[in-house]
């Protein structure tokens, strides 16, 4: 196997940004619930503000990659994520949660354009059968930022004398991250692979087309159930843990934690594709996450919050290892398949306000069914890949 590891090397330092604009989404739930005296339901706009995007921006974003390249518009994304981390000064000085997710939506729509160019072209700075390697690869660096992050943002947000939470003070550190990564890609020029262009096609003309790859058309509503699960089990994490009498310092820790595992099992899990088909750790994997998950819906504590601990190990492997057999073998398909991928995305908006809304009903620890549900279907659709395929 063959790989372009400075260009991989700047990927992945990317991934660690998107990785702490993901988790960040986790701390600001319960800080605005609490903030602006919401229910959660109303806290889960957080998330949707966030995943709504995938229905915008994927297909054109595709388009344009087509006609103007990768590199251009990965160093655009970051760019739009800057924006998005300075919309939360006036969110905080003004104590606006229509500015705080108007900074999430500006943030998601930057994220949105990495996850649509970038994890291809990851795939591409190689040799093909390194493909789901290097996206393992790139995408356990996004696990660092997750890490890095729970304890981190706390201390910026509750470590000053004021009153108010200081929402807007993770984002400013992050936004100079950011800028440093861009200089970076500037300076150290990354290979500009660019798709041959093609005639544009309506969505319905893009799904229609993916009938002709079973792996992806599987791949599509997997994706979907998937980023539903990850976003429901981390965003109700803190909750989960201060209900249950930890403190929000812990609960924290505690997240770092599921985002320490996470980011091992996914280093782990990057090696082991060397020896066992990428379907069958896929569905190893959901198999341990939902024993998890069941265990913190209805085992007895501490065992459930550990259980929930442990729930971010197995989910590691699932984002990269779903999108690099989703798209093996599109070929000329590629760009759309990875357009069709990441518009089912918006998962990470339907699933949570569904858990917010049981959990204002039944309570938090019933409202975990959901990505139970969401993880079953992952499972599915490793198992169910025909032995050939990787």
């Amino acid at each position: 196997m063959k790989h372009d590891k400075p260009a991989v090397a700047l990927i992945a330092t990317m991934f660690l940004t998107i990785g702490v604009m993901f988790c960040m989404n986790d701390i600001l739930l319960p800080i605005v619930k609490d903030l602006f005296i919401l229910d959660y339901l109303r806290a889960t706009l957080i998330q949707v503000s966030f995943y709504v995007v995938y229905i915008i921006w994927p297909v054109p974003i595709a388009r344009a990659v087509e006609r103007w390249g990768y590199r251009r518009f990965i160093i655009a994304a970051m760019l739009i994520c800057l924006t998005g981390c300075l919309l939360f000064i006036p969110a905080y000085y003004f104590t606006s949660y229509a500015l705080v997710l108007a900074g999430v939506f500006t943030i998601s729509s930057g994220v949105t354009v990495v996850n649509v160019a970038a994890n291809p072209y990851a795939a591409l700075l190689g040799s093909p059968d390194g493909a789901n390697m290097r996206l393992n690869f790139v995408q356990a660096f996004s696990r660092v930022g997750y890490a890095a992050t729970p304890l981190v943002a706390s201390w910026l947000i509750f470590s000053g004398h004021s009153d108010q939470p200081r929402i807007h003070v993770p984002y400013l550190v992050l936004g100079t991250l950011i800028a440093v990564v861009v200089v970076l890609m500037k300076v150290f020029r990354m290979p500009d692979h660019t798709p041959e262009p093609k005639p544009s096609e309506s969505v319905i003309k893009m799904f229609s087309g993916s009938r002709a790859y079973p792996q992806l058309l599987l791949g599509i509503p997997t994706m979907f159930f998937y980023v539903g699960a990850e976003a429901c089990t981390a965003g109700f994490f803190i909750s989960y843990m201060t209900t249950h009498e930890y403190s929000y310092d812990t609960a924290s820790g505690f997240l770092t934690l599921y985002y320490v595992l996470a980011a091992i099992f996914a280093l782990i899990g990057t090696l082991l594709l060397r020896f066992i088909r990428a379907g069958i750790l896929l569905g190893t994997f959901g198999i341990g996450m939902i024993l998890c998950l069941m265990l913190a819906v209805w085992g007895p504590h501490p065992i459930a919050a550990y259980a929930l601990i442990a729930a971010g190990g197995f989910l590691s492997i699932m984002f990269p290892t779903i999108f690099g057999l989703a798209i093996e073998g599109l070929n000329g398909f590629r760009e759309k398949g990875s357009a069709l991928l990441n518009f089912a995305i918006v998962g990470g908006a339907v699933f949570p306000p569904i858990q917010g809304a049981i959990a204002d009903r039944y309570g938090i620890d019933v409202s975990y069914a959901i990505p139970v549900v969401c993880v079953l279907v992952v499972t599915m659709y490793g198992f169910s890949l025909t032995p050939q395929r990787r």
